[in-house]
């Protein structure tokens, strides 16, 4: 698909420039001057008795109402990302092409959350096989990397959160070509088409993108020598000088050469061609240790997802070196509770959910890792019978302490975007970088930044997840997806590093227990827990022995005194509570229709036709 097609093939409305007309001789008319704009974080705007206007239907607290469509839907972090997924759709495309293109997009329009220098995870309906599918696009450590000068570059026993020593095999676009050879309906050049247009011709960049943007490359300068170099960077995110301001145009053309190139040779142009051997190059140059080899070698892989039951609904989740399984952890401890009865935003419920929340995620320090490498008891951790175990331990009226990880039988920043097609195949999809914008480093030339999920191995001995050569890190990026009497229903995540089960498992008790629709599901008010007795190194140091109960401003301050009873340190909003899409598969037998739902956290929107 040429560049010119594809944007004639827009609505007018979405290219459109609104253009002031001058009369045949008459002068310009003087254009009044525009009021102040609003400053991020003004008082003005953050007064506490000031919320929402009111809804005339559905819930006080939701933003809008879901998309429907019969032929198809896509919902992502960015608007031209999802109207590119709607027109793949459109001609003919799969929803495998729709979410390839909508990837290669966000690499250019959020490349604080995405990019083809990070990983990437799938769960899809395949309408065929009748079944949920699984793809893990995970790369792995250098070769050439050693365990020890792992550990002469550590801080406070972590890995670095920038810099060479954090940067794993990017697996994204090798996930994109499996999804595409298997699923894929268009060419492999006109998915990519768009991503080029786009990158080439430059869009505008949403507040928050604009503000993410400052704040990695304001990062990236004070961590100073930790960063081998940043001038790269620079030359690609802050051309000018400066980051790009909100609704300021930006473009990346040196991205667009590399999308151009693996449009043309496919994903052996990233991992084998010109663009492996300049990768090894720049880190040759630079000190690092990604060699071409270690791209050569790499290889994603389709795998079996694992699944629960939680009151009647399927829920699916990856393993591999995921933390997938913490959601379906949390779900089988909190099917031995009554949340209905609990109350909707109660203290109660919350104090339940984040008790689940802590025995899941000390087991995820314990034994989450690549299977490949060590024996995770999968089967054992997501059992009813383990769960039953757990669930003994809470209790509603004070908080569990100590926490420990269970005892396993002796034998054993993101962007997040989904898409459905005609044909009921629903992708669920999710990519990242891992800390924002990622290691800091981008290679001569290429326009994209390495990931920096090396960071999450961990430098214990005995620990499933310390670090290896060849070892791919424990992931946070997990996308979600819900089944009901066998037949596909949502397809969904929350993106947002350890808020991701936390998050999920939010979406799936509003949806189940509290009957909360899509759209109000993920516009209700969150929590978020940090801190847990072994952590994976998201958490901040210094927290409570408890850890630190984050809750958005829109819980009723009633809940908010009453976890305080209970011992709950109660956090700020901090912007920390995930950003999530949906479609739901409203088909009873009958005809299908898509319902697709986004949130205000993020500044994307969700379409369906």
């Amino acid at each position: 698909m040429r560049r010119r097609t594809f944007l004639a093939s827009l609505p007018a409305t979405a290219l459109a420039v609104p253009l002031v007309a001058d009369r045949a001789g008459a002068a310009p008319a003087e254009m009044p001057e525009m009021p102040g704009l609003w400053a991020s974080g003004a008082d003005r705007f953050l007064r506490a008795d000031v919320h929402a206007g009111d809804r005339p239907v559905g819930a006080s607290f939701a933003s809008r109402t879901a998309a429907y469509g019969f032929s198809g839907a896509a919902g992502t972090a960015h608007p031209i990302a999802t109207l590119t997924g709607i027109e793949i759709l459109k001609r003919g495309g799969s929803a495998a092409d729709a979410a390839i293109a909508i990837n290669a997009c966000l690499g250019f329009l959020e490349p604080t959350s995405s990019g083809i220098g990070g990983d990437c995870f799938v769960l899809l309906w395949d309408p065929k096989a009748g079944k949920v599918m699984g793809l893990a696009g995970s790369g792995a450590s250098p070769r050439a990397l050693s365990l020890e000068t792992v550990r002469a570059r550590a801080k406070g026993g972590a890995l670095p959160p920038f810099g060479a020593v954090s940067v794993s095999v990017p697996g994204a676009v090798d996930a994109w070509w499996m999804l595409h050879r298997r699923y894929g309906r268009l060419p492999w050049a006109d998915v990519l088409a768009p991503a080029i247009a786009l990158a080439e011709q430059g869009a505008p960049v949403p507040d928050l993108i604009a503000a993410s943007i400052r704040r990695n490359l304001a990062a990236f300068r004070r961590a100073g020598a930790a960063i081998e170099e940043s001038a790269n960077a620079m030359h690609t995110y802050a051309p000018s000088g400066e980051a790009p301001a909100a609704g300021a145009p930006f473009r990346n053309p040196d991205l667009a050469r590399t999308y151009r190139a693996i449009a043309a040779g496919g994903r052996d142009a990233f991992y084998k061609g010109d663009i492996a051997r300049t990768i090894d190059a720049y880190f040759r140059r630079i000190g690092g240790w990604l060699r071409q080899e270690d791209l050569a070698a790499h290889q994603g892989e389709w795998v079996e997802p694992h699944s629960t039951d939680y009151r009647g609904i399927g829920v699916h989740a990856l393993g591999a070196n995921t933390q997938g399984i913490a959601t379906l952890q949390m779900l089988n401890i909190l099917e031995h509770f009554d949340l209905a009865g609990a109350g909707f935003q109660s203290a109660r419920s919350i104090h339940l959910q984040v008790e689940a929340k802590r025995l899941a995620y000390e087991d995820r320090a314990r034994f989450y890792a690549d299977p490949h490498f060590s024996k995770v008891p999968v089967e054992w951790l997501i059992s009813k019978d383990y769960a039953a175990e757990r669930a003994k331990l809470i209790r509603p009226d004070r908080i569990l302490t100590p926490v420990h990880p269970g005892q396993a039988p002796s034998h054993g920043d993101t962007t997040y975007f989904t898409a459905a097609d005609r044909d009921g195949m629903m992708v669920s999809m999710i990519q990242s970088n891992f800390r924002g914008m990622g290691s800091g480093l981008v290679a001569d030339g290429l326009g994209f930044m390495f990931q920096d999920r090396g960071q999450l191995f961990s430098l214990t001995d005995g620990h499933p997840n310390l670090f290896a050569p060849g070892k791919r890190p424990f992931q946070t990026i997990i996308p979600g997806f819900a089944t009901r009497g066998g037949r596909p229903w949502m397809s969904f995540g929350v993106m947002g590093g350890d808020m991701q089960p936390q998050g999920q498992t939010q979406i799936i008790v509003n949806r189940r227990d509290y009957g909360l629709e899509i759209q109000s599901a993920g516009d209700s008010p969150r929590w978020h827990h940090e801190g847990s007795s072994q952590s994976m190194g998201e958490d901040a140091a210094g927290l409570p022995a408890n850890g630190l109960l984050r809750l958005e401003s829109g819980v009723p301050e009633k809940t908010r005194a009453a976890l305080a009873a209970i011992g709950w340190t109660i956090g700020e909003s901090d912007g920390g509570f995930g950003r999530y899409e949906c479609i739901e598969n409203r088909d009873d037998g009958g005809t299908r229709v898509y319902a697709a739902a986004s949130e205000m956290r993020a500044d994307g929107c969700a379409l369906a036709y």
